[in-house]
């Protein structure tokens, strides 16, 4: 059979031989690969679109969570206008005291050093029951124990004036 094979592909091999392509078509080919053709950049829109979705959502939970937060801060006027009143006057009566035991401050800075660490003490306490305060289910109760605080602070500080008075008194007496 292989016989038979090559005996009719010899026979027939110039019916096998292709002429090849036409001129005309080289043509064609040739002016095709002559072009320059830039690649089409294809613009995905929908990508882009995506994107900018997806940027603008993510800006918008941002602002949005931001602004909530800085608008959720609750003073004490909030819950009872009339202990945001007492707070004010507590404030400037500590500020008042505070100036007053500075002046003596020179005279007994280890007295006044003792009498500052109770201060802050006290004030570092205020801070907390101010942040309890922005998430307390009863901020009635935060506000009543920072009035209470705030109080505590006047007395000590009325107390730290008069024992500095008394030194100061007995200093004098001890000195004639």
């Amino acid at each position: 059979m292989n016989n038979k094979l090559e005996e009719f592909v010899k026979e027939n091999k110039k019916a096998f031989e292709v002429k090849g392509p036409s001129d005309q078509l080289w043509e064609r080919i040739s002016a095709e690969l002559d072009k320059k053709q830039q690649p089409k950049k294809k613009i995905e829109l929908y990508k882009w679109l995506s994107i900018a979705a997806m940027l603008v959502i993510s800006l918008g939970i941002y602002f949005t969570y931001n602004y909530n937060k800085a608008n959720t801060t609750i003073d004490v006027a909030d819950v009872n206008p009339a202990f945001g009143k007492k707070e004010m006057r507590f404030a400037s009566l500590i500020e008042e005291k505070k100036d007053s035991l500075q002046i003596y401050a020179k005279q007994n800075p280890e007295l006044y050093r003792k009498f500052l660490d109770d201060m802050n003490k006290l004030d570092n306490d205020y801070q907390k029951l101010k942040k309890q305060l922005q998430t307390s289910p009863n901020p009635d109760i935060i506000v009543r124990a920072m009035m209470k605080n705030l109080e505590i602070q006047a007395s000590v500080l009325s107390q730290q004036l008069s024992i500095i008075n008394q030194v100061n008194q007995y200093k004098k007496e001890n000195t004639i």
